[in-house]
């Protein structure tokens, strides 16, 4: 039988069940100092922040809050970029210090924000391994790590039994900062804090029009319109339906996570994956790996579909792409490979033209920010109350400069390389390169060496 043939496609996330309790739509007219446009991390940060500093705020969500991209993810809480590490280094050398402190800082910012608010998301502070699954892998981990080291990151090398994971791994490189979590019950914790905040929330209200007039902004939903004297934009892969933002600034890019049956705890001990961390291949696009609570594994991307415009379209995991990510998983795990997929997610993410968390200002009345990028969890939730407190303070943080534009101009060269046949091209690379790196036989012989 295929592996995925009792699979259940879901158009949320399969982490947690929608709230029961979806706040009615906006149906009148009001005024507020800051109106956050998007529901998500950012702009749920965001708008907690905010009303901390005793601003009146308005959130506005499309669909209900914590429905959109983060949900969808695997749960890592990186504490390093997302992206070609080197290819930043590239780009960035100068700045790569000032990256890794806006990273990391994010990192611990979420942790504190669990214990802050009591938000039960099972996570674990496992750190992330950059895991390699070939010798030419490893020895761009090894690269990799002499870049983060050297722009202060805290990471460590190791062989697959000095770092935990499972066997058929050859090694890798430590994130020691960051860990693994539910990002369902993570949105639903912030969700339940905006409810129980001053934040007037309103979901089930798309905004279809964002408008400057007499030193204002005048946000328009279908049923109802917000008058405010600063807007924050936190849509993410959504940016792009508002003419006013930035040209180029991100990439609408379609994601897929999926996950297996329930595992028998004794298979899951014989895997050697004793230190739990979250694991991350080397691959041009990357396939993620984690364990959960329900003693079931969770994994996704290795094939990435770009969006041919806007408005972005509802849609459902595509059926090849989560038999390939089964072939993918059979492949990494040989002793699972019997094991069944049961249930296939996904959605859209929207990645910068500069490969790094992204905030600016439009004109001083529109702020934005977009901030996943692969590694959502941890730097869009920090950027949003970032901006929240240069809103209420007036003051830029040394971690908000690193990444803001006055100015946004982005250029063509990543929306290009992130196009439908650059995309494609890079899982064509991958998979030839699997068939000739060994790692398939890297799995077996690690496996069997200890079976």
């Amino acid at each position: 039988m295929s592996a995925t043939a009792n699979t259940t496609y879901t158009t949320f996330t399969g982490w947690v069940d929608p709230p029961t309790d979806i706040r009615p739509p906006m149906t009148d007219s009001l005024t507020c100092s800051v109106a956050v446009i998007g529901g998500g991390l950012s702009g749920m940060a965001t708008a907690l922040r905010l009303a901390e500093h005793g601003v009146d705020t308005v959130l506005l969500e499309a669909e209900f809050c914590g429905y959109g991209s983060g949900s969808r993810n695997a749960g890592q809480l990186a504490s390093a970029p997302g992206g070609d590490i080197q290819m930043l280094n590239l780009l960035y050398r100068k700045r790569m210090p000032a990256i890794i402190r806006l990273t990391e800082n994010a990192a611990a910012h979420v942790e504190g924000l669990i214990g802050k608010l009591g938000i039960d998301c099972d996570y674990e502070a496992t750190g992330n391994v950059f895991a390699a699954v070939s010798r030419g892998q490893l020895g761009r981990t090894r690269r990799i790590a002499k870049i983060l080291r050297r722009a202060g990151a805290h990471v460590e090398e190791g062989t697959p039994r000095e770092l935990g994971i499972p066997h058929g791994f050859l090694g890798g490189m430590r994130e020691i900062h960051g860990g693994i979590m539910n990002p369902g019950k993570f949105l639903r914790g912030l969700r339940s804090a905006v409810l129980a905040s001053p934040v007037q929330l309103f979901e089930q209200s798309k905004v279809v029009d964002i408008v400057r007039d007499n030193g204002g902004v005048t946000v328009e939903t279908s049923c109802g319109v917000v008058r405010a004297a600063k807007v924050v934009l936190a849509t993410n892969a959504y940016a792009g339906e508002w003419d006013l933002m930035p040209k180029r600034l991100s990439s609408p890019l379609w994601v897929t996570e999926v996950e297996t049956e329930p595992i028998a705890p004794e298979r899951l001990t014989a895997l050697g994956w004793t230190s739990g961390s979250g694991l991350i291949t080397q691959h041009n696009i990357m396939e993620n790996y984690r364990l959960t609570s329900r003693n079931t594994i969770v994994f996704g991307v290795r094939q990435i579909q770009r969006a041919a415009g806007y408005p972005l379209p509802e849609r459902s995991p595509d059926p090849a792409v989560v038999a390939d990510l089964a072939r993918a998983f059979a492949r990494r795990f040989p002793p699972l490979a019997d094991v069944g997929i049961t249930r296939a997610w996904g959605g859209w993410i929207g990645i910068t033209s500069t490969w790094l968390p992204v905030a600016g200002t439009i004109e001083g009345d529109i702020d934005y920010s977009l901030a996943c990028n692969g590694h959502g969890l941890a730097q869009a939730t920090y950027v949003g109350s970032l901006i929240a407190d240069r809103i209420a303070t007036g003051t830029t943080s040394d971690d908000l400069r690193t990444i803001w534009a006055d100015e946004p101009k982005f250029g063509r060269a990543v929306p290009m390389i992130m196009g439908r046949l650059g995309l494609r091209a890079a899982w064509a690379v991958d998979r030839f390169n699997d068939m000739i790196n060994g790692s398939k036989r890297n799995a077996r012989k690690g496996f069997a060496a200890v079976g």
